[in-house]
């Protein structure tokens, strides 16, 4: 300690208010709380209180119940509205103790006797000003990670509503969506927002590895375990040990590594390649599939035992085309990311592109999008990315092109066809004339010009 805040434009010491009606024991305990590089305010009376509470910034306030507010005043609520989420930490006598409850429903981090060695009381503002730093850190990562993948989609509103609820816990959870999704992104979410934010978060992928060297990744090795072990090896699962452990692409997992995972999760114990002894582990484990495991399991490719106690909790994340309403936020965000990765001053995109990437259906996702826009960024001459600027597949677009003139024996056409048909008509009678035909269609000329690479419309001879 000190603690430094995020929510400080310069990093210092922690500030706390001590609040004490004793004056020798206010003393002592500032010097308790100096001694550990904080920064303390005292006072010795309820006037004090009121006059820095209310106007200055404060990480934790002591406050001792025994000052009591003029009038009838709760100070605890005073604090509570004007201190701008600060822990506040109660000494009381044993008279209080119902007022110190009292404290603690209303909001209070925690109640101590006043009678507490000072070195206690300090101990307790060390667990506040970390529980307060940590809430300032999740915060403002929550906000991060809602721009990156949510936006205003209602779709992953409820994914991170979700999220919300089964974080706190232990909890396994099963992290279903095509590549590309933001699965771990949203798996490094849950292990912030839970008890374990100080603990390991490390991520494996199922399907880089063979068999051999997962195994061996995952549970470590002994020395002579196989050819090539030449020294005893830790496994991830060791290494994360007290935190969260993220499988990814687990659809992928051979049948043995399956067995041996699923007695990690019953028995809570690993044993390493080649060894005779387990250790016992206290790891959270997450799991992410592209791949339809209910399937698998028809299939005998998965296990189904492993899958019940994997899919505790199931979030399923929807593609990037579902969910177009968070475009306009991930543009932004990728878009300053990498415009300060490369230097180079790119701060959005003319109509022409954006119409273009809000038309492109994004097979890859989220992660497509961000190779994308770094690809655009790298290329763009200006301060707007352009349409020349993007990738080819944006340009074209990814589906198959119309053959036109299109009939149909029936005399039924697809809608698009219809579009199609209809745009090459106009452009015949106003002569190819691009301008005239996007004002005769009521739409703008680069959508007309999306269109015509869309349909593969071009004027013949």
């Amino acid at each position: 300690m000190p603690v430094p805040l995020q929510s400080r434009n310069r990093i210092e010491p922690a500030a706390v208010l001590v609040a004490t009606s004793d004056v020798a024991y206010g003393a002592t305990l500032n010097d308790f709380l100096k001694h550990a590089a904080l920064s303390v305010e005292r006072v010795h009376d309820v006037q004090g209180v009121l006059r820095l509470a209310g106007r200055r910034t404060f990480d934790c306030i002591v406050l001792d119940l025994a000052l009591g507010g003029p009038g009838g005043l709760d100070l605890v609520s005073f604090i509570r509205e004007n201190a701008s989420g600060a822990p506040l930490i109660l000494l009381f006598d044993i008279a209080q103790i119902e007022r110190a409850l009292e404290g603690v429903r209303n909001g209070a981090f925690f109640y101590l006797p006043d009678t507490s060695p000072p070195s206690d009381v300090a101990l307790v503002v060390e667990k506040a000003l970390h529980y307060h730093a940590t809430s300032i850190r999740l915060e403002a990562y929550e906000k991060s990670v809602f721009e990156e993948l949510v936006g205003h989609s209602p779709a992953m509103q409820r994914v991170v509503a979700t999220i919300q609820k089964v974080a706190p816990t232990d909890s396994t959870v099963l992290l279903l969506g095509e590549s590309g999704t933001g699965k771990e992104v949203l798996a490094n979410t849950i292990h912030r927002l839970s008890n374990r934010q100080d603990r390991p978060f490390i991520a494996i992928n199922c399907a880089a590895l063979p068999e051999n060297l997962l195994e061996s990744e995952m549970f470590g090795h002994v020395k002579g375990a196989f050819t090539g072990a030449d020294r005893d090896k830790v496994g991830l699962f060791e290494e994360a040990n007290g935190g969260t452990i993220f499988l990814d692409e687990i659809g992928d997992m051979s049948p043995i590594t399956q067995a041996k995972l699923l007695r990690v999760l019953q028995s809570g114990e690993i044993r390493r390649v080649g060894a005779s002894l387990s250790q016992r582990v206290n790891v959270r484990v997450l799991a992410a599939t592209n791949v339809d495991l209910v399937e698998a399991v028809a299939d005998h490719r998965f296990r189904e035992d492993l899958y019940f106690r994997l899919n505790v909790i199931q979030i399923r994340i929807p593609p990037l085309r579902e969910r177009m309403e968070a475009l306009p936020a991930l543009t932004r965000h990728f878009l300053a990311r990498h415009s300060q990765h490369f230097g180079k001053p790119v701060h959005g995109l003319d109509d022409h592109a954006y119409s273009l990437l809000t038309h492109y259906e994004f097979p890859g996702n989220v992660r497509e999008l961000e190779s994308i826009l770094a690809h655009a960024v790298i290329m763009a001459e200006g301060d707007l990315i352009r349409a020349a600027d993007l990738p080819e597949q944006v340009r074209v677009g990814l589906r198959p092109r119309l053959s036109l003139p299109y009939h149909a024996e029936d005399g039924i056409l697809p809608l698009n066809a219809v579009e199609a048909n209809h745009i090459r008509t106009v452009l015949e009678r106003l002569e190819w004339n691009q301008s005239h035909a996007a004002q005769r269609l009521g739409i703008s000329r680069s959508t007309l010009w999306r269109k015509m690479k869309e349909y593969g419309i071009e004027r013949e001879g």
